[in-house]
């Protein structure tokens, strides 16, 4: 096995040597063509041998209380109900995530927990099984206001990779600047919103159990599920091929667990759908927020203090803490430093991780604040933020391991036309529409995680890459052959890549973007080995061997593959985090820009152009990367503009529960988004050079979009999202 831990930079891999000429271009997805006939087969959609029922999870019409009695006797007796559960101990109250979640339905701390399954011979009559049931609550008075429980809130939890931070003194730091600002910003809770619901489809075999799902760290899932139904690790395997989107939802849902559970007590298959509503309150919220921004500077702009102390909500049992101010740790250069997290305790479904935690809303808020200070100083902002570019990390002292911010800030002013802006608000008309300009930096953590992925290379010139990793959508299938086809001299059509099956490799998983540094790596070591095989075969070294089309090229000599394989060649690769991860401060950085139309009589809101440019390592595949910096900008749109969740404090329940109330970009909202990278191989970073792109993209860009509101009508809104109602008062005379 090639095993490395990234305690130091590695000495090079084949794929950066390789001339096959495949690495970073803009290929079409290896599985396009299965997703768009319908052919790719989704966690639902899995057809498994046995007689297969169908399941509907049985939820808690209170948010706080106990359950009284719950009378199942009518569901029992409908046509076609095979079983209704509710006295399982295993019965999980909510998504497990990294570890078994709280389990029995006793205790009710949030709206629609779970609290059984109904089972039947069809969905229709499982449904009407589950609504027939009577769910009796003693219920009891309810926490769902965050400020109200200031009072009692503590700090981050031990586990958290954020604890408070305090460097100087703040308070006299503001007191004797030239020029400060004390902000506050909220941003409310969300959801993940992904199109495909959490399903699962449980078949038990021998006293094993094969689950069929859409999740998205399997690894972690199948011991998590063995706790969850009381079994060895070992009996249980988890099929994952495809996710039709899970932005760090797809962790292992109660659908999962209570498909394993009612398949085993009744003896078939069971495969379980949650419906729209019930994700709102059963899968992780992103929590609401309270930020308090504190930035002092000297007259002429140099920042000599920054502040970001934030409150957030938690379940009674959560455990995750959302890292706001993580986005702020390191991007401006100020000698003194805050960041504070309080967390308070609410009545709620538990907040945990949706795409960017941290950064996604923490940026929202510091960004928007960089601007006003830089107005009031009188500086540009893009010229204020490049002025307080630090050169080590300043919380630290540790050197970046790479850092093209201000690249990026320079190449997107110049294709987005930065120049021409005009800084006195409501300046510039179209019509009845008053147009601005606004801007932001981006910024996310670089993270690798253990990975494991084996390659085989036959005797007939063909590569197959085996690893549980997972494909949400991001390219994985894609990109992995492509390291491996670079690495080896191969076509992709000579690549076959299988993931998302728990009986391969543990692979790294999709989520904080650290899927392809880690799943890539792994390949790209397991492929060192491979080209280190057949070198010794050429009788040459391996970095004087070229691989290309199928063919080793060695001491003038032009071999196939085939004539130096007379079995199949196989090796695994495993990449771990090591030391450089404390050596070199590693993120990726990128700057957005944005234009919008403030209607000057309704307070609508239009973005009219938006440019961002980014740096993330290695491009693997221009194509992919680019799509995933649309999809994240995009996703920032919705944070400024409409994405809320909206509670009803009368019963701790969400009001627009599903995805026509729950308001996301629509192709209508979204206007050409131009997309630029500049490339700079992160050698500290990983084997492969590459640093975590999507989550990158959606930080910044909501930012850029309200500072750009401000620019059109001198409007600051800082309650998100900027909805037209919270403009219209503050609106010019037309």
């Amino acid at each position: 096995m090639a095993d490395f831990v990234m305690n130091e930079d590695h000495p090079g891999v084949a794929m950066a040597r390789g001339v096959q000429g495949i690495l970073g271009q803009p290929l079409d997805r290896v599985e396009a063509r299965l997703k768009v006939t319908g052919s790719a087969t989704y966690g639902y959609e899995h057809q498994v041998e046995g007689d297969v029922a169908y399941g509907y999870l049985i939820t808690a019409p209170a948010a706080t209380g106990t359950v009284a009695n719950i009378d199942a006797d009518a569901a029992r007796s409908l046509p076609g109900v095979i079983a209704v559960i509710v006295d399982d101990p295993r019965i999980p109250q909510q998504a497990a995530g990294f570890g078994p979640p709280p389990r029995g339905n006793a205790a009710v701390d949030h709206y629609d927990q779970v609290v059984g399954v109904a089972v039947a011979e069809s969905f229709e009559a499982a449904r009407a099984a589950a609504k027939a049931v009577i769910v009796s609550i003693d219920r009891t008075p309810g926490r769902y206001d965050m400020i109200d429980g200031l009072a009692e809130a503590s700090g981050p939890p031990k586990e958290s990779r954020l604890q408070d931070v305090a460097k100087g003194d703040i308070e006299a730091t503001m007191a004797e600047a030239a020029v400060s600002v004390d902000l506050t910003y909220t941003t409310p809770n969300q959801v993940h919103a992904a199109m495909e619901p959490h399903a699962s489809v449980a078949v038990w075999h021998d006293g094993g159990l094969t689950l069929y799902s859409s999740l998205q760290i399997l690894s972690v899932a199948k011991g998590v599920l063995a706790k969850c139904v009381g079994i060895p690790a070992e009996q249980v395997r988890i099929v994952s091929p495809y996710i039709g989107g899970g932005f760090g939802a797809k962790m292992l849902g109660p659908e999962a667990i209570l498909a394993a559970i009612a398949a085993q007590a009744v003896g078939r298959p069971v495969k379980i759908a949650m419906a729209r509503s019930q994700l709102f309150h059963n899968i992780y919220r992103r929590t609401q927020t309270r930020q308090r921004i504190r930035l002092a500077a000297t007259a002429d702009g140099k920042l000599t203090g920054l502040a970001h102390d934030s409150i957030l909500s938690q379940c009674p049992h959560g455990g995750f803490m959302e890292p706001v101010a993580l986005g702020s740790l390191a991007l401006y250069d100020a000698p003194v430093r805050q960041f504070t997290h309080k967390v308070v305790t609410l009545d709620m479904v538990a907040a945990g991780a949706v795409r960017a935690p941290g950064e996604a809303v923490g940026m929202l808020a510091l960004e928007s604040a960089i601007d006003e200070l830089a107005e009031k100083l009188g500086i540009d902002p893009l010229d204020f933020r490049k002025q307080n570019e630090p050169p080590v990390d300043p919380l630290t002292g540790q050197p970046f391991s790479t850092r093209q911010l201000v690249a990026c800030m320079d190449k997107g002013a110049e294709a987005f036309g930065w120049g021409v802006r005009n800084p006195v608000p409501g300046s510039v008309r179209d019509g009845e529409w008053l147009v601005g300009m606004g801007m932001a930096a981006a910024v996310r953590i670089n993270l690798l995680v253990d990975s494991e992925a084996r390659v085989t290379l036959t005797p007939d010139g063909r590569a197959r890459i085996e690893t549980d990793m997972t494909d949400i959508g991001t390219g994985t299938y894609t990109i992995l052959a492509q390291i491996a086809g670079e690495s080896l001299g191969l076509p992709m059509t000579a690549i076959d890549v299988v993931l998302g099956d728990t009986d391969l490799p543990p692979g790294a998983g999709s989520g904080g973007s650290f899927g392809a540094a880690s799943a890539g790596s792994s390949v790209a070591l397991a492929c060192e080995d491979i080209v280190a095989a057949l070198a010794e075969r050429m009788g040459a070294r391996p970095a004087d061997m070229t691989l290309k089309d199928g063919h080793a090229i060695a001491g003038n000599r032009r071999v196939p593959l085939a004539e130096l394989l007379d079995a199949p060649l196989v090796a695994t690769g495993k990449i771990s985090q090591g030391s450089n991860a404390r050596t070199y401060s590693q993120a990726a950085h990128g700057a957005q820009f944005a234009e919008v139309g403030v209607n000057a009589v309704t307070g609508e809101v239009r973005v009219r152009r938006m440019t961002g440019v980014f740096e993330a390592g290695r491009i693997l595949n221009a194509k992919t990367a680019r799509s995933q910096a649309i999809g994240g900008m995009i996703w920032g749109i919705g944070y400024a503009l409409m994405e809320e969740a909206l509670l009803d404090q009368r019963y701790g329940s969400f009001a627009n529960h599903d995805l026509g109330e729950y308001h996301v970009p629509v192709h209508a909202d979204v206007p050409h988004l131009d997309v630029h990278f500049i490339e700079e191989i992160d050698e500290h970073a990983n084997p492969i050079g590459v640093k975590g792109l999507g989550e990158l993209t959606i930080s910044g860009a909501g930012a850029a979009v309200t500072n750009a509101i401000y620019n059109a009508c001198g409007v600051r809104v800082r309650d998100f999202p900027m909805t037209l109602d919270k403009l219209l008062a503050g609106l010019p005379p037309v």
